[in-house]
């Protein structure tokens, strides 16, 4: 569900047409964010996934913030209820499938069904999957064995789905911290937009598991 953006009377109308047709009209962001709490939650009882609870924060920032759930739609722009995540798993092979995660408010239910879905994933042998082309899906990916300072993605230029690469895990000042990287197209998504969605992202991986 969603509604399409008047652009007549949208307040970005003057950006949107400035970009929209720039041969490379995305840009990216790096910054780390403090997992602490979010990395002592999966070590705890519960066992909960480090990865599906920052899949889960991230996009429940995604969800907060308007423009990381607007997409280009035929000259036009569509804005979502809701997004949901999905991410890229290692198989066996050093080849890697996508798990897809539907929106969810529940932690608890977005672990159970996201546990399931990362182990099809990884057993699976092709890349095809119908929800492949749902731009209702956040695209993400891990890094774990680089502590990059900044990234880019292989991106179509018409592409308007936000991309966000977390990467390895490391400790400083007696906190944890993973850099993350966030690919926008500026023709939905400007700056602000994104120093807003590192805000709510770092607000929900203080209080991991919360439903």
């Amino acid at each position: 569900m969603g509604r399409t953006i008047d652009l007549e009377t949208w307040r970005r109308r003057e950006h949107f047409l400035l970009f929209r047709d720039y041969d490379r009209p995305h840009f990216s962001i790096t910054a780390a964010v403090d997992v602490s709490a979010c990395y002592a939650a999966s070590r705890g009882d519960e066992g909960a996934s480090f990865t599906l609870a920052m899949l889960f924060a991230a996009m429940g920032a995604a969800n907060a913030v308007e423009a990381f759930r607007l997409r280009l739609r035929e000259g036009g722009v569509w804005c979502h209820d809701a997004v949901g995540i999905g991410c890229t798993v290692l198989r066996p092979d050093r080849t890697f499938g996508f798990a897809y995660f539907a929106p969810e408010t529940s932690f608890a239910r977005f672990a159970a069904e996201g546990k399931n879905e990362m182990e099809r994933a990884r057993a699976g042998t092709t890349l095809g999957d119908e929800r492949e082309a749902d731009d209702a899906t956040l695209h993400a990916t891990v890094l774990p064995w680089v502590r990059f300072t900044s990234f880019t993605n292989a991106m179509r230029r018409e592409d308007s789905v936000p991309k966000l690469t977390f990467g390895r895990r490391y400790a400083e000042g007696g906190a944890w911290y993973v850099p993350v990287c966030v690919e926008v197209h500026h023709a939905l998504v400007d700056g602000i937009d994104v120093g807003e969605f590192f805000q709510h992202f770092q607000d929900l991986l203080a209080r991991p598991l919360a439903d």
